[in-house]
């Protein structure tokens, strides 16, 4: 497969990948090209917690960069505080918010940092380019 070139405008954003896995990050990045993941969730020490207004470069489980994110708005939640509406802009899985719940305490306990209480950082962004198509798996 080719290698994507990055805009002059980009090289100087950061980059990240979704998810814990190669897979997982290659299944979020195709949700964000096709606009139907708009948030995610962070844990406050995360090194990859944005600020609003900042764009990231999104990469897949191959670190190929796929797309550029800008944040729109960051919340701070516990995780047994987040709602349906959050859960659903996330766009994983049937977007309800038992699926998410599912999915991100799962996640999480991978991690080793689940709590019900734990805090999160809610991100709203928008997808502000495609860089590279994917097949959405959703």
């Amino acid at each position: 497969m080719g290698t994507t070139t990055i805009p002059a405008r980009y090289r100087d954003c950061p980059s990240f990948s979704f998810g814990d896995s190669p897979e997982l990050a290659s299944e979020l990045a195709a949700l964000v090209v096709s606009g139907r993941k708009r948030a995610t969730v962070n844990t406050p020490d995360d090194p990859d917690c944005p600020e609003v207004g900042q764009m990231w470069i999104v990469l897949d489980g191959g670190k190929r960069p796929v797309c550029v994110i800008e944040t729109l708005e960051l919340t701070t939640r516990r995780f047994d505080e987040i709602d349906a509406e959050f859960a659903f802009e996330e766009g994983e899985d049937d977007r309800t918010l038992a699926s998410w719940r599912q999915a991100h305490e799962a996640y999480f306990r991978r991690l080793g940092v689940f709590s019900p209480d734990m805090t999160l950082i809610c991100e709203r962004f928008r997808l502000v380019e495609v860089l590279a198509p994917m097949d959405a798996h959703a």
